[in-house]
């Protein structure tokens, strides 16, 4: 437990303290960036440029299309796999009834239901919740809902403060920005709590699903191992560089922003493996790629649904990405559910540090 904690502390503090000190390196005030609750301000986009879309665009396809070809190939041979063995359970039929209520509610604009319409997120994404762990159950014969509430309930708790981080770190990009309603601070602080409280439930059962299907054992399990566990100087010139990276998108956030989706998996990873502590990013070196590409997997399906609901929605957001504004699915730019990919690996990595922390060394990754 101390440990863990120590761990805790370590990763917070370079993760808040890093782009504080790229403000106080470029001379600029830090009064905007303390403030509490860090709400993001709408601000115009930069011109959209051509390089730097094609770019990203190459750079992201040569990352992706190894594991897309794979995974392809192993669904035309293999496909999905057995059929589901287990029963649907009553409270997922109850789950899609309240999600496509929830639904028309938060596309509707309804008078008689006026004062209800800025809170549909939150019992949408429940709805959800419930289902994709209904078709775990389907599957497998269990799920987080059915067989592991206690930690169920660490992910609602630390979703909210995991989604507040990403809310910190925005200040320094002001990459999004909220609309729809109006909030004093504590008002604000609270509803917003609620609704980040579903990200990691979300993802991490959507993702207990996915890897339930035995496309994820012939396919991307089948890949060689990565390699041989980096050395210590290799965790700690990569944490140098995280740190390094989280200082730059606030010295330089039109160039860096994209950063803010990689460089906090980097400081996790890289602290874990000084502490001589498994995760995720070294299952590939043991020729366990599943778990990585379920989690990102994962974390694509969700950012479909949360721009898909999120399009008709009373109180949204609204994306204001430099030099790559075009060509939106929803309201994301299509280069930007790119983003959602190294999401899903945080969303795991923070499972595990939750885990560590609650259950002790042992439930950390076998």
């Amino acid at each position: 437990m101390k440990s863990s904690l120590s761990r805790w502390v370590a990763i917070a503090l370079i993760l808040m303290a890093a782009p504080l000190a790229g403000v106080a390196l470029s001379g600029i005030p830090l009064g905007d960036y303390l403030r509490f609750p860090p709400r993001p301000r709408a601000v115009p986009p930069r011109p959209f440029r051509w390089p730097v879309f094609w770019g990203y665009a190459v750079f992201i396809f040569a990352a992706v299309a190894p594991f897309l070809i794979t995974g392809l190939r192993a669904l035309a041979r293999h496909g999905f796999g057995p059929p589901p063995r287990w029963h649907w359970p009553w409270w997922g039929t109850l789950a899609i009834i309240a999600g496509a209520a929830s639904w028309a509610l938060a596309w509707s604009r309804f008078g008689w239901f006026a004062a209800g319409q800025p809170h549909t997120f939150v019992p949408l994404w429940l709805s959800y919740i419930a289902v994709v762990n209904a078709l775990a159950y389907r599957r497998t014969g269990h799920c987080m809902l059915t067989h592991r509430r206690g930690h169920l309930v660490i992910l609602f708790a630390g979703s909210a403060v995991f989604w507040w981080f990403f809310e910190y770190l925005n200040r320094f990009v002001q990459n999004w920005y909220y609309t729809g309603a109006a909030y004093g601070a504590l008002t604000y602080t609270l509803l917003a709590t609620a609704s980040f409280a579903t990200v990691l439930p979300a993802v991490l059962g959507t993702r207990d699903w996915l890897a339930s299907f035995d496309l994820f054992r012939h396919g991307w399990d089948g890949w060689p191992p990565l390699g041989p566990r980096p050395p210590r100087p290799v965790a700690v010139a990569a944490l140098i560089l995280a740190a390094a990276a989280l200082a730059g998108i606030a010295a330089w956030p039109d160039q860096l922003f994209s950063l803010v989706w990689v460089a906090p998996l980097a400081v996790v990873a890289s602290i874990q493996t000084l502490w001589g502590r498994r995760h995720l990013l070294g299952e590939p070196s043991r020729g366990r790629w599943a778990p990585v590409v379920a989690a990102t997997a994962a974390a694509l399906v969700c950012g479909f649904f949360w721009e898909m609901w999120n399009a008709g929605s009373l109180v949204g957001w609204t994306y204001t990405v430099p030099y790559v504004q075009r060509f939106e699915i929803f309201a994301m730019p299509i280069l930007g559910y790119a983003g959602y990919l190294p999401f899903g690996l945080e969303c795991a990595a923070v499972e595990e540090l939750l885990t560590e922390l609650s259950d002790g060394p042992a439930g950390s990754r076998p």
